[in-house]
Protein backbone atom coordinates (compact mmCIF):
# COMPACT_ATOMS: atom_id res chain seq x y z
CA UNK A 1 0.00 0.00 0.00
CA UNK A 2 1.27 3.46 -0.88
CA UNK A 3 0.86 6.13 1.77
CA UNK A 4 0.16 9.83 1.35
CA UNK A 5 1.38 12.21 4.07
CA UNK A 6 -0.85 15.27 3.81
CA UNK A 7 -0.29 18.78 5.08
CA UNK A 8 -2.92 21.37 5.84
CA UNK A 9 -4.41 22.84 2.64
CA UNK A 10 -2.89 25.96 1.09
CA UNK A 11 -6.17 27.88 1.30
CA UNK A 12 -6.17 27.38 5.08
CA UNK A 13 -2.56 28.57 5.35
CA UNK A 14 -3.32 31.66 3.28
CA UNK A 15 -6.40 32.46 5.37
CA UNK A 16 -4.41 32.26 8.62
CA UNK A 17 -1.61 34.36 7.10
CA UNK A 18 -4.25 36.98 6.25
CA UNK A 19 -5.46 37.00 9.87
CA UNK A 20 -8.40 34.60 9.72
CA UNK A 21 -9.44 33.38 13.18
CA UNK A 22 -8.24 30.03 14.43
CA UNK A 23 -10.35 27.24 15.96
CA UNK A 24 -10.89 29.38 19.07
CA UNK A 25 -11.85 32.51 17.12
CA UNK A 26 -8.52 34.22 17.79
CA UNK A 27 -6.15 35.84 15.31
CA UNK A 28 -2.97 33.72 14.95
CA UNK A 29 -0.02 34.99 16.97
CA UNK A 30 3.08 36.04 15.02
CA UNK A 31 6.49 35.29 16.53
CA UNK A 32 10.14 34.98 15.48
CA UNK A 33 11.55 31.48 15.43
CA UNK A 34 14.42 30.82 17.82
CA UNK A 35 15.29 27.82 15.62
CA UNK A 36 15.04 24.22 16.62
CA UNK A 37 11.89 22.20 16.28
CA UNK A 38 9.17 24.52 15.03
CA UNK A 39 7.46 22.43 12.33
CA UNK A 40 5.26 24.12 9.73
CA UNK A 41 2.14 22.02 9.13
CA UNK A 42 1.88 23.27 5.53
CA UNK A 43 5.34 22.64 4.03
CA UNK A 44 6.08 19.98 6.68
CA UNK A 45 9.56 21.43 7.10
CA UNK A 46 11.11 23.25 10.03
CA UNK A 47 10.80 27.01 10.50
CA UNK A 48 14.33 28.36 10.49
CA UNK A 49 15.85 30.62 13.14
CA UNK A 50 14.78 34.22 12.69
CA UNK A 51 11.83 33.41 10.42
CA UNK A 52 8.43 34.75 11.43
CA UNK A 53 5.84 32.09 12.16
CA UNK A 54 2.24 31.82 13.28
CA UNK A 55 0.97 29.96 16.33
CA UNK A 56 -2.71 29.10 16.35
CA UNK A 57 -5.30 26.66 17.62
CA UNK A 58 -6.05 24.09 14.93
CA UNK A 59 -8.81 21.52 14.66
CA UNK A 60 -8.08 19.04 11.83
CA UNK A 61 -11.68 17.85 11.66
CA UNK A 62 -14.56 19.10 9.52
CA UNK A 63 -16.96 19.78 12.41
CA UNK A 64 -17.25 19.98 16.17
CA UNK A 65 -17.85 16.66 17.87
CA UNK A 66 -16.47 14.95 20.98
CA UNK A 67 -13.39 13.56 19.21
CA UNK A 68 -12.46 16.76 17.35
CA UNK A 69 -9.21 17.49 19.16
CA UNK A 70 -7.90 21.05 18.96
CA UNK A 71 -4.37 22.12 19.72
CA UNK A 72 -1.55 24.47 18.85
CA UNK A 73 0.28 24.33 15.53
CA UNK A 74 2.94 26.42 13.82
CA UNK A 75 2.88 27.77 10.27
CA UNK A 76 5.28 29.92 8.29
CA UNK A 77 4.10 33.54 8.40
CA UNK A 78 5.36 33.99 4.83
CA UNK A 79 4.14 31.89 1.88
CA UNK A 80 5.63 28.40 1.66
CA UNK A 81 5.08 25.51 -0.72
CA UNK A 82 2.71 22.78 0.45
CA UNK A 83 4.40 19.43 1.04
CA UNK A 84 4.28 17.51 -2.22
CA UNK A 85 6.48 14.41 -1.80
CA UNK A 86 3.50 12.81 -0.15
CA UNK A 87 4.78 9.22 -0.06
CA UNK A 88 8.01 10.16 1.76
CA UNK A 89 8.27 10.73 5.50
CA UNK A 90 8.12 14.54 5.93
CA UNK A 91 11.40 16.19 7.01
CA UNK A 92 9.81 17.82 10.07
CA UNK A 93 9.24 14.41 11.68
CA UNK A 94 12.57 14.35 13.47
CA UNK A 95 11.54 13.27 16.98
CA UNK A 96 12.32 9.68 17.96
CA UNK A 97 8.64 8.77 18.19
CA UNK A 98 5.09 9.99 17.61
CA UNK A 99 1.55 8.99 18.43
CA UNK A 100 0.04 7.26 15.40
CA UNK A 101 -3.74 6.86 15.65
CA UNK A 102 -6.53 5.73 13.31
CA UNK A 103 -9.84 7.51 12.71
CA UNK A 104 -13.02 6.23 11.08
CA UNK A 105 -14.96 7.86 8.26
CA UNK A 106 -17.06 9.50 10.99
CA UNK A 107 -13.91 11.32 12.24
CA UNK A 108 -13.94 9.43 15.54
CA UNK A 109 -10.94 7.65 17.04
CA UNK A 110 -10.93 3.93 16.29
CA UNK A 111 -10.22 2.58 19.75
CA UNK A 112 -7.14 0.44 20.18
CA UNK A 113 -5.28 2.06 17.27
CA UNK A 114 -3.34 4.78 19.09
CA UNK A 115 0.23 3.99 20.01
CA UNK A 116 3.51 5.79 20.56
CA UNK A 117 5.44 4.60 17.53
CA UNK A 118 9.15 4.97 16.72
CA UNK A 119 9.55 7.34 13.77
CA UNK A 120 11.40 4.69 11.77
CA UNK A 121 8.37 2.38 12.14
CA UNK A 122 5.70 5.02 11.42
CA UNK A 123 5.07 4.12 7.78
CA UNK A 124 4.73 0.41 8.59
CA UNK A 125 2.34 1.17 11.47
CA UNK A 126 0.25 3.44 9.23
CA UNK A 127 0.04 0.73 6.54
CA UNK A 128 -1.03 -1.78 9.18
CA UNK A 129 -3.77 0.55 10.43
CA UNK A 130 -4.96 1.54 6.95
CA UNK A 131 -5.25 -2.13 5.95
CA UNK A 132 -8.31 -2.14 8.21
CA UNK A 133 -11.33 -0.85 6.23
CA UNK A 134 -12.74 0.68 9.44
CA UNK A 135 -9.87 3.20 9.40
CA UNK A 136 -10.29 6.11 6.98
CA UNK A 137 -7.10 7.99 7.86
CA UNK A 138 -4.35 8.26 10.45
CA UNK A 139 -3.08 11.21 12.44
CA UNK A 140 0.52 11.72 13.43
CA UNK A 141 0.71 13.59 16.73
CA UNK A 142 3.48 14.60 19.09
CA UNK A 143 4.24 11.84 21.59
CA UNK A 144 5.01 14.48 24.22
CA UNK A 145 2.30 17.13 23.70
CA UNK A 146 -0.29 15.42 21.45
CA UNK A 147 0.00 18.28 18.91
CA UNK A 148 -1.24 17.49 15.41
CA UNK A 149 1.60 17.00 12.93
CA UNK A 150 0.07 15.68 9.71
CA UNK A 151 -2.38 13.15 8.29
CA UNK A 152 -1.63 9.87 6.55
CA UNK A 153 -4.04 8.44 3.98
CA UNK A 154 -4.11 5.63 1.46
CA UNK A 155 -2.69 6.86 -1.84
Amino acid sequence: MTLRFTAIPTDELMAYQAGAPDAYGLVPETRQSPGGSYPCRHCLGLIEEGEPYLTLAYRPFPSLQPYAETGPIFLHAAPCTRYAASEILPPMLESPDYIVRGYGADDRIVYGTGAVTPTIAMADRARELLADPAIAYVHVRSARNNCYQCRIERS
